[in-house]
């Protein structure tokens, strides 16, 4: 058991005002966590989990393998979906990538997506959650009850084709996203109860090609594990949505920056257990500073507000580490995208940021498969900050203008075809 009030003892950063709510709430949340154990219990992420388009895994796959450090590892068959699990090592946390059979499909993560005017154009697209390592399930479960928390009866993760060896929230009000427990001990490996267990051969091709691919061009060594998992929420549901992820985690609260001139703040937890994120990634939400319906009074910038309106409350971007160093003149990141790009991939603008400023970052355009970004960062010299704000700003932008030209292209489909 950990401490009373060590969730706590870390410095917070950042220039955002939080609300007298907020701030009595964060000491009360974390002291009681800890109190009760919980702290102590709930280790790091242990997975990844979201879905796509039938037809499209292999092609993600694919994909991700080109850009990220992860390997194709198995897959697994239930009535209506596949379920892949992709792995880089037994220290960092593994992605699940679903697909449902067909179309016609239906269920609650479905219904998230189809509310929204560009989210209900892939329905089944959506990042789910994350898994959390824990020990004493049974023991967790019960105290989150007694928090008020709610969780899917075992029946429900049955009809939802979810593993059985989980513990599995209800989807989040503020983030539509779940929180899943698993009881593992570190030494112990990964199991996922998810249908019959198979190779996929071409899930397998598309990853052998994607690694050797990476080898060719250089950049193999140079893409390191997930750094952060940035959710987008309206403005209204920025503190709770917060508030919520700390009470369902062992995180802390980092801190909160205001990025004045994109309207936008962006809101940083980290792991009270592992400092390095690629252990157990940082969790970052983003949200508006105003609701979109007073924005016109000032002609405030909305382009998180707008992406959520678009989208529904989702997971943004997945961010992914590049190790720090150079390639024949460029700065590893420089050489990284450089690579992608001329393998067809976009991105959204140059790399920014600078060695002075402690660190580069870019996003690339929203996959066509899974609709996320994925976002690279290199920070130099062990740089702790974990963003600059001049860079947030510049990247928000770039964001908005994408999403902006996919809403506008989404309505004229419809057209053409009305």
């Amino acid at each position: 058991m950990t401490n009373v009030s060590e969730s706590l003892s870390f410095p917070v950063h950042g220039d955002k005002q939080n609300s007298a709510f907020f701030n009595e709430y964060l000491n009360r949340l974390l002291e009681e966590r800890d109190e009760l154990g919980l702290s102590g219990m709930i280790h790091e992420i242990d997975a990844m989990m979201l879905t796509v388009e039938p037809g499209n895994s292999i092609e993600y796959i694919g994909e991700l393998c080109l850009m990220s450090p992860y390997y194709y590892l198995q897959t697994q068959e239930s009535a209506s979906h596949w379920t892949h699990i992709l792995r880089i090592d037994a220290q960092t946390p593994d992605l699940i990538v679903r697909e449902v059979k067909h179309d016609g499909i239906r269920g609650i993560f479905r219904s998230l997506n189809e509310v929204y005017p560009v989210g209900k154009d892939k329905p089944h697209s959506r990042y789910i959650g994350e898994i959390l390592r824990v020990s004493r399930l049974q023991d967790v479960v019960k105290l989150q009850q007694g928090r008020g928390f709610c969780f899917f009866s075992p029946d429900e993760i049955k009809r939802l084709e979810l593993p059985a060896n989980l513990a599995i929230s209800k989807p989040s009000p503020y983030t539509h996203n779940i929180v899943a427990y698993r009881e593992r001990a570190v030494d112990e490996p990964r199991v996922y109860e998810l249908g019959t267990l198979s190779m996929n051969d071409y899930a397998q091709e598309a990853c052998e090609r994607a690694k050797q691919l990476q080898q060719a061009l250089g950049i193999a060594e140079l893409i390191l594990p997930v750094d952060h998992l940035a959710t987008r929420i309206y403005s209204q549901n920025r503190e709770v949505a917060i508030l919520e992820w700390l009470s369902l985690s062992s995180y802390y609260y980092w801190g909160s920056f205001d990025i004045i001139d994109q309207n936008s703040s962006t809101n940083v937890t980290k792991s009270i257990h592992y400092p390095d994120e690629s252990r157990s990634p940082a969790k970052v939400f983003s949200a508006n500073n105003t609701p979109y319906f007073v924005n016109h009074f000032k002609i405030f910038p909305s382009p998180t507000e707008n992406f959520v309106r678009n989208y529904g409350p989702r997971l943004h971007h997945l961010a992914l580490a590049v190790k720090d160093g150079d390639q024949h003149g460029l700065e590893n990141i420089d050489f990284v995208v450089n690579a992608i790009r001329e393998q067809g991939k976009g991105f959204l603008l140059d790399v920014i940021g600078s060695k002075n400023e402690g660190l580069k970052q870019i996003f690339s355009t929203a996959s066509e498969h899974s609709s996320l970004i994925i976002e690279y960062v290199q920070r130099y010299a062990g740089f702790q900050g974990f963003f600059n704000k001049n860079n947030v700003a510049e990247l928000t932008y770039a964001a908005g203008i994408e999403e902006e030209l996919i809403r506008i292209q989404t309505e004229e489909q419809k057209k053409s075809l009305s």
